[in-house]
């Protein structure tokens, strides 16, 4: 009965102590996206949104995973050509000194809508989904509130057969619930 009484103590205090870094919120912000490796095309400013969730493992790292619509693309002559995204980025966090923190990892996108056949024609199809990397840094303050600047860059060409990757700067606004 002692084993089992300390057993049961242990148990609810290392999920005491694992809950208080256990995080979970929303977020949303700005995107600045646009294609490398292609030409004559400029910035487009779109929209992200979606929930977070991550785990501090100690004082200087943690991890953490978002869930996000994202509105990417870029400005053509042609006109402007959206991709929209549910994008599933995946980052490491190292906290420098207090809440802010260094962020890298890779993400993965999936396609939800586009309108590249629109603007280009029949011929051109965007891929169904996206693999790239990020890297940034931001900011918990202590009382939930949190930023976040990334750069997004494809490892995967967004159009069928040709040339462009995403890359995409970001902004967001967040807050925790935990």
């Amino acid at each position: 009965m002692k084993k089992l009484m300390i057993a049961a103590i242990a148990l609810f205090v290392g999920t005491t102590a694992f809950s208080q870094s256990i995080d979970l919120g929303i977020k949303a912000g700005a995107n600045f996206s646009t294609l490398s490796d292609a030409s004559g095309l400029s910035n487009k400013t779109g929209l992200q949104a979606g929930v977070f969730g991550g785990v501090k493992f100690s004082d200087k790292f943690g991890i953490q995973a978002d869930i996000l619509y994202s509105q990417q693309g870029a400005d053509t002559d042609l006109g402007k050509f959206d991709l929209n995204y549910v994008n599933v980025p995946v980052v490491v966090k190292y906290y420098l000194f207090h809440g802010l923190n260094l962020q890298a990892g890779p993400q993965f996108g999936f396609v939800v809508d586009d309108n590249i056949s629109k603007v280009f024609g029949e011929i051109v199809k965007a891929e169904k989904s996206d693999v790239s990397g990020i890297v940034g840094a931001g900011y918990d303050f202590p009382f939930g509130i949190r930023v976040d600047a990334r750069y997004n860059f494809g490892f995967t060409d967004v159009i069928e057969g040709g040339d462009g990757k995403n890359s995409v700067y970001s902004v967001a606004l967040g807050y925790s619930f935990l």
